[in-house]
């Protein structure tokens, strides 16, 4: 009989938060639409004065929004560090384009990891 792998409670506990922010960012509105004018009314004090109707989906994304947005900038950084390319060394045809593989996975550059980050961050 195969032994049930428990999941690990890390793993888990980053998944539900990374989901959370997510959930969290889809039920908000986006402002995008609005900078443009918003811009437009920066005082002199370099402010603006906003009166917006807010749900209570727009309050609970705003209140952690900023920190939400500095974690997962700084986990970006993290993993970018950690798959990086390196020379997979050993013998090539092309001696000026030596192959090259990532850091941590080993798979060849650029890795599914880099190629997930850059997709997502590249639209």
């Amino acid at each position: 009989m195969k032994a049930n792998r428990a999941t690990d409670p890390r793993h888990a506990r980053l998944r539900d938060r990374l989901d959370a922010i997510r959930a969290r960012s889809a039920k908000s509105t986006s402002w995008r639409s609005s900078t443009q004018y918003l811009s437009r009314l920066v005082n002199r004090d370099g402010v603006v004065p906003v009166k917006a109707r807010l749900t209570r989906d727009d309050l609970a994304f705003l209140a952690g929004a900023r920190d939400e947005v500095i974690a997962l900038a700084e986990l970006g950084v993290r993993i970018l560090d950690l798959h990086r390319p390196q020379e997979a060394g050993g013998i090539t045809s092309d001696p000026g384009s030596p192959i090259r593989r990532c850091r941590a996975c080993m798979w060849r550059w650029p890795c599914p990891t880099f190629r997930a980050i850059d997709d997502s961050l590249g639209r």
